[in-house]
């Protein structure tokens, strides 16, 4: 596809996006941040790919030099998402590898901003939450309700921040490429471009080497209790976490594959879904149905 005004609307639409990272609507625009460049990346040539995003780096030049790199920083994985779509790769394929590849320029802007610029991530976070939990400093209001919020509190709940931040940076990384590839795939599915999309939700498996996993995490956090380091804290508090999501996951792939053979609502699994995330022994249901072959012995009953 070359030039036209649906593509240029998208360039003007990331510009608009780029430009808000700076704003309090960061918080919610980061996460659609790389469906532009998916889009024109994957519809256009790499030369009017490169012509369209031009314009949208001088202007953003112009505005504030650190817009360009913002740019920088989510057009790569943009352009490795996009590359997928092009090559007609699976939809976790296009994920993953999208996912990854902002993973790991999180990890790099961390590394970069502590050895050249000297940002101390520790300090930064200490300031947070204590401007996040001030209110309740208050003398007033530790009166009126009773509870008295300590300094060590905070320290504490600074050092926990501290070292979930891979979690967070891992989930996070998951969640925009998610996004990306449930706004950009029907998109371009209009526009013409034959794009894979992700397998029913019934169809959803975690690995089985998931379960052994659940098992080491159980042992590292035993270790760590006994452990006056970091870093065995920080390993224990960021995998079970994420295994836990994993099972989460294969919970909600058992509940859509039982209401699509027992012919449930097509409103229950979708509920019981959102349920696996408020409500924690939910996800035994997956742990379940990932050890044992519990939908094949369901499927049987079924016949």
């Amino acid at each position: 596809m070359k030039f036209s005004f649906k593509t240029a609307v998208w360039s003007v639409a990331w510009l608009l996006l780029l430009l808000s990272l700076l704003t309090p609507l960061s918080v919610l625009s980061i996460f659609f941040m790389m469906v532009p460049g998916v889009i024109l990346y994957a519809s256009l040539s790499v030369k009017s790919f490169i012509w369209h995003i031009l314009p949208v780096a001088v202007v953003l030049a112009v505005v504030h030099p650190i817009y360009l790199l913002f740019m920088l920083v989510f057009i790569l994985p943009a352009i490795v998402m996009g590359n997928a779509y092009k090559k007609q790769k699976s939809a976790l394929f296009t994920l993953m590898t999208g996912g990854g590849t902002m993973l790991a320029e999180y990890l790099l802007l961390l590394l970069v901003g502590s050895l050249i610029f000297h940002f101390d991530l520790s300090s930064y976070i200490k300031d947070v939450v204590q401007l996040t939990i001030e209110p309740l400093t208050n003398s007033s209001s530790q009166m009126i309700n009773g509870f008295v919020w300590t300094p060590e509190m905070t320290e504490d709940v600074a050092k926990q921040t501290q070292l979930m931040i891979p979690f967070a940076l891992v989930v996070t990384s998951m969640v925009m490429a998610f996004i990306t590839h449930v706004i950009a795939r029907p998109i371009l599915s209009v526009m013409g471009m034959n794009v894979p999309k992700l397998p029913p939700a019934r169809e959803w498996r975690m690995p089985r080497s998931l379960i052994w996993y659940y098992f080491l995490a159980l042992i590292i956090e035993v270790v760590s209790r006994q452990s006056d380091g970091t870093y065995w804290k920080m390993i224990a508090m960021n995998m079970s976490p994420l295994i836990n999501l994993g099972f989460m996951i294969q919970a909600i792939g058992f509940f859509f594959f039982l209401s699509h053979l027992k012919r449930w609502n097509p409103v229950i699994p979708y509920l019981l879904g959102a349920a696996v995330f408020f409500i924690g022994p939910l996800r035994i249901v997956g742990i379940i149905d990932l050890a044992f072959p519990l939908r094949e012995a369901i499927s049987k009953s079924k016949r």
